[in-house]
């Protein structure tokens, strides 16, 4: 018998599944949460230490419960969330300062130096991507300007996913899709560090680590002391796995360009397999977690959809999942005149607008927290909308059917939302996995216990779950256009608000 770990460090919890290879069955899954620190308004950062443990505990859980021999665990395969910077660590590989992540938009200032004295056309051609504080080569730059005692410790800037693979092997390696989804200092056309856009940029080339890989690659079997640790052996390879949106968009079956997958844990991303050539400005690109140097994979995120949910359940006493349900059946689309702005934590595409805060416009006396939770979920659909508008304005072509990944497929009163404001079938993964399933199949692809990755269509298995209803097409049509108007109306106002 041959088996595999996936395993996903989000930005909230990591999870883990043990996969049998012959019949591609999840025999255990479980979930660990880890912490996210966010010290100051608009900053957010983590300590690797938290995605260790949660890391660790996710895969002996999973092994406990499956109740498989250890020297049959072939491989581990590691996803994450796009880690920003990177780990900075120093000469001893420990950590020398946390993870800027994805969520942090501190660099501002960093963000207009790039535009003040970078040609940003070349920066895209060479690169694929733009500028923006979500990406990591602006990170890197405040740490460069803002802490210069921690600046001179830094060794390398190792992104989530890679220095967990270094912890449990002791070798290096960064994969393709972390490594562009720096932005900035990598070259998508070469698939190398960019020596150009470091020189200019005024970054280092040693900061960067050497050994680039593609996802599928091994990066070394485990560690005497952690494959002891793990009920594991050193036999147990350790594949380099990648950005997490990617790899759940493998976990869907997307291995042609038409598909397009909605990731929607914390925040979403919302993506589709495209060409160097085709490559829009307002969205993010790296190459695809399969066929890594031919394939990329784009897309366009909100910063905040899970975590708006959370919000509302910290602050309106809101525990029962059930209950939260009921209040989408039970209140109107439009929630009775309640529009929603999700931007709370500045937003990602297709506004990049790190200034950018949530509004709840429209709200009266008549109004509940049930309809502040509905609008909330509409608000979150109409940034999904606003991002597959601005694909389709480039000539993407997708497909009709909209598939649907993370906590947001537990719920099928905003997958309807969901499905009524895009207009499209909405279609989730009905094993209730997400990531580490893509990890799984990039386990075994890179142990070499498959070799067509035709075969991750079989290890999960699409459901239809929401139908657009026309009732509420005209409705949410309309409200679309309010949404879009009212961020142009606010826009100035937010920024000034934010600098008083």
């Amino acid at each position: 018998m041959s088996y595999v770990i996936g395993l996903d460090i989000g930005t909230s919890s990591s999870k883990a599944i043990i996969v049998d290879v012959s019949n591609h069955q999840i025999l255990a899954s479980a979930v660990c949460e880890h912490e996210l620190l966010i010290p100051k308004p608009l900053w957010a950062e983590q300590w690797p230490e938290g995605w260790l443990k949660s890391s660790y505990q996710v895969i002996k859980e999973c092994t406990q419960k499956a109740k498989v021999n250890a020297k049959e665990v072939k491989a581990i395969a590691i996803s994450s969330l796009y880690g920003g910077s990177g780990v900075p660590v120093g000469k001893d590989m420990e950590p020398v300062a946390p993870c800027l992540i994805w969520m942090d938009r501190r660099a501002e200032a960093e963000v207009q130096w790039v535009k003040d004295n970078i040609d940003l056309d070349k920066l895209f051609d060479i690169t694929g991507n733009y500028v923006n504080s979500y990406y990591g080569y602006a990170k890197m730059l405040w740490f460069k300007k803002n802490q210069p005692d921690i600046w001179k410790k830094i060794r390398y800037f190792v992104p989530p996913n890679n220095y967990i693979a270094y912890k449990m092997t002791g070798n290096l390696a960064v994969d393709l899709s972390s490594a562009a989804n720096i932005g900035g200092i990598y070259d998508i056309n070469t698939h190398t560090w960019s020596e150009e856009m470091l020189q200019v940029l005024g970054i280092p080339r040693e900061l960067c680590p050497d050994n680039l890989v593609e996802c599928s690659d091994i990066v070394g079997g485990l560690l005497p002391k952690v494959a002891e640790e793990l009920g594991l052996t050193t036999e147990t390879l350790v594949i380099a796995g990648g950005v997490d949106a990617p790899v759940a968009t493998f976990a869907s079956g997307v291995l042609q360009k038409s598909d397009h997958v909605a990731m929607m844990g914390t925040s979403t991303c919302w993506g589709f397999l495209t060409e160097k050539s085709k490559l829009v400005r307002d969205m993010v690109s790296m190459p695809y977690v399969i066929n890594c140097k031919k394939e990329i994979y784009s897309f366009g995120g909100a910063s905040t959809s899970g975590a708006l949910v959370n919000w509302f359940r910290q602050n309106f006493g809101e525990t029962d999942y059930t209950q939260l349900e009921q209040y989408i059946k039970t209140t109107p689309a439009g929630a009775e005149g309640l529009l929603v702005l999700p931007y709370f934590m500045g937003e990602r595409s297709p506004i990049w607008d790190a200034y950018a805060s949530g509004v709840f416009f429209g709200l009266g006396l008549h109004h509940k927290k049930e309809h502040i939770y509905r609008a909330i979920l509409e608000s979150v659909a109409f940034s999904l909308r606003h991002n597959i508008e601005l694909a389709q304005s480039q000539q993407v072509k997708l497909s009709e059917d909209l598939i649907v990944v993370g906590g947001t497929s537990k719920s099928d009163g905003w997958l309807q939302i969901i499905s009524d404001i895009t207009n499209r079938p909405v279609k989730i993964i009905k094993e209730d996995v997400e990531a580490p399933l893509g990890d799984a199949v990039l386990a075994a692809l890179g142990a070499g216990l498959i070799s067509d990755v035709n075969i991750v269509k079989q290890w999960g298995t699409l459901e239809l779950k929401a139908q657009p209803s026309s009732k509420n097409q005209k409705l949410y049509d309309d409200m679309f256009g309010f949404y879009k108007q009212l961020y142009m109306n606010t826009k100035d106002q937010m920024k000034a608000l934010k600098n008083i």
